[in-house]
């Protein structure tokens, strides 16, 4: 039988601040759902899971330390230099 060994990933402090900033200056309502990595025991096959955050509805996926962050699923990549602007369109 497969087991799959779940653990939780925080979100780094830096990353919730700058959801937190682009959602308060755009008046956004926002949740955040932490990620978690995900090990098939007995194997070297892992998962990330990231981050996921529900705003207006759509889902935001991020990862720590990472530059971008995605719409739905990992195909639309977009710098999360552009999240305030990204969402005050959206």
């Amino acid at each position: 039988m497969i087991k799959i060994i779940k653990k939780k990933i925080n979100m780094s402090d830096e990353l919730k601040a700058k959801i937190n900033w682009s959602c308060k200056f755009n008046k956004k309502s926002y949740q955040i759902i932490e990620g978690c990595l995900r090990i098939v025991e007995h194997t070297n096959l892992a998962y990330v899971e990231p981050h996921k955050v529900i705003i207006n509805n759509q889902l935001y996926l991020f990862f720590n330390e990472q530059k971008y962050f995605y719409i739905g699923n990992l195909k639309k990549k977009i710098p999360i230099a552009d999240l305030s602007e990204y969402i005050a369109r959206h």
